[in-house]
């Protein structure tokens, strides 16, 4: 792989149907899709959705590349964060932003999304899943679980990250980004949508939760260092350097923690539920370890160091079911990938989690398997092998507190209720676009509460 004059052969291409292209086959699984165009067709091969041409890169040397000054000069994400940045009349997003200034708006954001924001405040997140739980998962009742798990962690990281708790607004932030993706960043609904009331009337509300999260902060105490919050971080920022961080672009990262987590730990969380349900083995190993952690006393850090069959279920639910399949960027340059040929300004997907499902990675790859993180196996670390989180310069930034929250939150789900599905051969029902999750009628049974 290397830059400079490029006369290696295109990528070929995958055949599809007329008008559709291969649209059937990404609105359908996209994760098993890529993978069986990646077996035919090799690292490197072009797809067709409707009029639209994407060049898809895969494989195990994908992680190397993204990460490599090779690969962060030869793609770029601004034109496909773009359309985010512009519905807010915004200058810039750490989504969108590349080189120079994406390092400096990550730097500015890391404390507050880290797995450190946390340190000293296990007790608070056990305390607002229980609470949670005990409103929303009612004994005999029968409970949506996506939706039940998107208040569950708009409540955490409301509570834990900004200092503000939007449950009035779910429904709004969910149908802004929702029509924000499929509009700009799939590309698979027409523009026209973001022209529709309920679509408008969202995205103000949206900003009206920005001005309000703006005007709690300067009306509450100035926080000391250790109670700092993402919100500190950002309005400081803000006064100090407006051309890094103006007014409008505050919409987009104030409102950041419940975008990023309200489909996508949602979604890997009811993936998780239905998966431990389905493998009574597994669910019994996860009550029994969940007891013990939590049955121990207070809870300290070290709580997801406690929990180890359930950490293995969450990363064993991320590879099965990734929430990025690919990460979407442009070709910033003409460059070659596995002897072939990217086109400057060409659409490119980085199918970076193709290898979550290949034998020589992961034996028997369907099988759901909370031991392959072990110490002794392993086999997660393997080069380009595992890459729930994404790989290169955008790798998700809050992956520290999503690991911790998702962790704890599924131990304390199974510690406090005993959950069964619907029927015993329900197979989960999944949707494909804007991010992959189960269907919205995914519900289980709240059998009972097992403990106070």
């Amino acid at each position: 792989m290397s830059g400079g004059t490029v006369e290696a052969a295109r990528p070929p291409a995958v055949r599809g149907l007329p008008l559709l292209g291969n649209l059937p086959g990404l609105a359908n699984d996209p994760a098993a899709f890529l993978v069986r165009c990646y077996r035919e067709y090799g690292p490197v091969f072009r797809i067709r959705v409707l009029n639209r041409s994407v060049t898809v890169l895969a494989g195990p040397d994908l992680a190397r590349f993204m990460g490599s000054r090779e690969g962060r000069t030869a793609l770029r994400s601004k034109e496909v964060w773009q359309g985010l940045v512009d519905e807010y009349g915004a200058r810039t997003s750490v989504l969108g932003a590349d080189g120079a200034e994406h390092r400096r708006l990550r730097d500015l954001m890391r404390r507050g999304y880290s797995r450190e924001a946390l340190a000293g405040r296990m007790g608070d997140l056990v305390g607002i899943t229980d609470q949670c739980l005990d409103q929303g998962w009612p004994a005999g009742g029968r409970v949506p679980v996506v939706e039940a798990l998107q208040r569950l962690v708009v409540t955490q990281l409301g509570t834990l990250l900004t200092g503000s708790v939007p449950l009035d607004y779910v429904e709004d932030i969910r149908t802004t980004i929702l029509t924000i993706l499929n509009v700009h960043v799939v590309k698979q609904r027409p523009a026209v949508m973001l022209r529709l009331p309920r679509y408008q009337r969202a995205k103000a509300r949206v900003v009206e939760l920005s001005d309000l999260m703006i005007a709690e902060h300067a009306a509450r105490p100035r926080h000391a260092p250790h109670e700092r919050t993402l919100v500190d971080d950002l309005m400081d920022a803000h006064a100090d350097d407006p051309d890094l961080l103006s007014r409008n672009d505050l919409v987009v990262a104030l409102t950041g923690p419940y975008v990023a987590g309200l489909d996508t730990v949602a979604n890997t969380l009811g993936g998780l539920v239905y998966l431990v349900l389905k493998h009574p083995e597994v669910h019994r190993r996860i009550q029994a370890e969940s007891d013990e952690a939590f049955g121990a006393g207070p809870v300290g850090d070290d709580l997801v160091e406690r929990l180890p069959a359930t950490h293995g279920a969450v990363q064993e639910a991320m590879r099965l079911y990734p929430i990025a399949v690919a990460q979407p960027r442009v070709a910033n340059r003409d460059f070659e990938y596995a002897g072939h040929t990217v086109l400057e300004g060409e659409d490119v997907y980085c199918a970076i989690t193709v290898p979550h499902f290949l034998e020589e990675f992961f034996p028997d790859p369907g099988r759901f398997d909370i031991d392959r993180y072990t110490d002794e196996r392993r086999e997660h670390a393997r080069p380009g092998a595992y890459a729930p989180f994404g790989k290169g310069p955008h790798t998700c930034l809050g992956k520290g507190i999503a690991d911790v929250q998702m962790t704890v939150t599924a131990a304390r789900l199974f510690h406090r209720l005993e959950l069964a599905l619907d029927r015993p051969d329900y197979t989960l029902r999944r949707k494909a676009v804007p991010t992959p999750g189960p269907a919205s009628s995914f519900h289980v049974q709240v059998v009972g509460h097992r403990t106070p």
